[in-house]
């Protein structure tokens, strides 16, 4: 009778696979998307796009996107769901023409947009190369971050009202804090295991990235704008 030898460690060793797939494909799709969030901007800045009106500016913004990312849920798991990824990030890029023609505005504007391109740019790559290379679960802060962006949410909403400067720039420092720990739980969430769908994390990703950016771009033309 020969004996039988049983191979050990062989499910761990697929799911390690399974989980680098869906961070690389993860990655390429966060890249590709960039495409058309340059694109959607600059149609945006081209047209002027809601100069005159930030209530139908909020409308707007809030049916598309809530409209985009559902059909991104309802389709993560079929080609479909790559195409309205991009249609999402060519809408967010629209969305975000108004910031980009305040900010283009200032006699510096350009380097203001290129210097917060560069900000998030680092603080993505430090973050998710942390939390991909270190490999520490970082699930452990998902329910502060849940917790603070509320409150930033709701931030954000009054200072529509308020219109403070002093407020504008706490909400936008806080804002790069949460997002930026957002990166490290959503990258932390594909390396152990627990997003499974490289679309559906692509999304959350990019949402981090996309907040960052617009944050960190609000608090240097606060800072360092100039009009001459």
């Amino acid at each position: 009778m020969q004996p039988q030898f049983q191979i050990t460690g062989q499910p761990s060793v697929e799911l390690a696979q399974q989980q680098n797939k869906v961070l690389r494909n993860t990655y390429l799709l966060l890249a590709l998307s960039m495409l058309p969030t340059v694109v959607g901007a600059i149609v945006g800045v081209q047209m002027g796009l809601f100069t005159g009106s930030p209530m139908l500016f909020l409308l707007v913004f809030l049916g598309g996107a809530f409209a985009f990312i559902w059909g991104i849920r309802r389709t993560q798991d079929s080609a479909l769901g790559v195409v309205l990824l991009l249609g999402f990030t060519f809408f967010m890029g629209l969305m975000l023409s108004p910031m980009l023609q305040v900010a283009l505005g200032f006699s510096n504007g350009s380097s203001l947009i290129a210097t917060a391109a560069g900000g998030t740019g680092a603080i993505f790559f430090t973050l998710a190369g942390i939390a991909t290379v270190t490999k520490k679960d970082f699930s452990f802060i998902g329910k502060f971050l849940f917790i603070g962006l509320v409150v930033i949410i709701l931030a954000s909403l009054a200072n529509i009202f308020f219109q403070i400067p002093v407020l504008s720039l706490t909400v936008s420092a806080v804002a790069i804090m949460i997002f930026s720990g957002y990166i490290l739980y959503d990258i932390s969430q594909i390396v152990h295991g627990g997003e499974t769908n490289y679309i559906a994390a692509t999304l959350k990703v990019y949402l981090d990235v996309f907040n960052i950016f617009v944050n960190l771009l609000n608090i240097l033309m606060l800072l360092s704008g100039r009009r001459d």
